[in-house]
């Protein structure tokens, strides 16, 4: 895919929302330069491990050249203006005020490079009295409501593990980078674009937050199920769990004739979606007895088969064994990276039917170094200086020779 082929971006962020954000650009043809500190971005050092790296790292990293840089040194700084200078697009997810030291925040930037497009992420925004605090996914979950309405009514508070708010940032920025990038092309004109944890996070809240302003009440935790619809959740078959979502009336009357209780359909207490909504305990008792009088997959064969939605409380080797991962080319194998064989979860996008194809694995650290600087125009004098004020810090994975 080569849709942003001529757009440079460097990529001064860590962890997971910046550099997912930039892996999208990539998979879409953009070239990224990932600036990193001497020992690596954080992520490198999360168990579990392939080799040295952590599979967090290895999930949001590909596509990019890595560039290892003491920013804190002079001839770090230096190189990473000279990056700048040549970028489109700077992305960075420093805490606040750092960028500003380092002098590489958007005011240097754009110095630098007056229609660059610069985002920064950070965890609370630039505004508000929390606009200083530092923001982990589920640093946010927890303050935004959304742990509050995570799991089981009498249960305690839970965690979503695959860090939506992060995740959904990252995929918010790289939308407002594309948005700001055809708007350059448009005007001439650069922009900062801000994305932040907080404002994900009140962003998947919406209407549950409008469902608080309309009821004027606290939402509770409803587990599998839906306040808005029933039934909607996981059932017990008699040997293994399903999820049924039963979403409007036609599909209760299909449900009912399927079950073999077509008298159901035309009960008055749960005729449309809203009766079965207030009659919600009884609809439930009467759905779980129908439910444990079959197996699941034969379950799943009978609904799939009326055309109600249905699907079996999968594990992710399940998933990925699944035939329909294989015919959706969600997954890419790099047959010869660092890691050796390794496989790596694509773009959730087709463009004319094709999914981007990954060009290059997640690099070592510092992989780049000597390349980029040398592009840049450096001699291999002023090459030597700068791989000479990276050495006392870095990791043993580091490129720095």
């Amino acid at each position: 895919m080569d849709a942003l082929q001529g757009l440079r971006v460097v990529d001064f962020s860590k962890v997971l929302a910046g550099p997912l954000c930039t892996q999208y650009l990539g998979d879409m043809g953009a070239e990224v330069i990932k600036v990193e500190p001497p020992k690596g971005d954080d992520t490198r050092r999360w168990p579990p491990f392939r080799k040295e790296d952590g599979t967090v790292f290895l999930s949001v990293n590909r596509n990019k050249r890595s560039v290892a840089l003491d920013l804190k040194s002079p001839e770090g700084r230096d190189a990473a203006q000279r990056l700048i200078a040549t970028a489109d697009i700077v992305v960075e997810s420093f805490g606040p005020g750092v960028a500003a030291r380092l002098g590489i925040d958007y005011d240097s930037a754009a110095a630098l490079r007056p229609d660059v497009v610069y985002c920064s992420i950070s965890g609370f925004g630039s505004k508000g009295p929390l606009n200083r605090g530092k923001g982990y996914d589920v640093i946010l979950q927890a303050f935004c409501g959304m742990m509050s309405i995570t799991g089981e009514e009498d249960g305690p508070a839970i965690r979503s593990p695959i860090s939506p708010i992060d995740q959904a940032t990252g995929m918010h920025a790289a939308t407002g980078i594309l948005a700001a990038v055809v708007r350059r092309l448009r005007t001439g004109k650069g922009c900062k674009v801000e994305a932040s944890l907080f404002d994900t996070a009140v962003g998947f809240m919406g209407y549950v937050m409008q469902s608080y302003w309309e009821r004027g009440s606290e939402p509770r935790r409803w587990g599998s199920a839906h306040e808005s619809l029933c039934p909607y959740q996981v059932f017990e078959a008699s040997d293994r769990p399903l999820l049924l979502g039963v979403a409007n009336d036609s599909l209760w009357r299909a449900f009912c004739g399927e079950a073999g209780r077509p008298e159901l359909a035309d009960d008055p207490r749960y005729a449309t979606n809203a009766d079965r909504v207030r009659n919600r305990p009884d609809v439930l008792a009467l759905v779980s007895e129908i439910m444990r009088g079959d197996g699941r997959d034969a379950w799943i064969q009978r609904l799939a088969r009326a055309g109600i939605p249905c699907a079996p409380i999968q594990g992710v080797g399940e998933v990925l064994a699944h035939e329909h991962m294989a015919a959706s080319e969600m997954i890419h194998r790099f047959a010869d990276s660092e890691h050796g064989e390794l496989n790596v979860v694509a773009q959730p996008l087709r463009f004319d039917g094709q999914r981007p194809r990954p060009a290059s694995p997640p690099p070592r650290v510092g992989e780049h170094t000597k390349q980029v600087l040398a592009e840049l125009g450096y001699d291999e004098a002023a090459i030597r200086r700068c791989l000479d004020a990276l050495a006392p810090q870095a990791g043993p994975a580091a490129e720095v020779a």
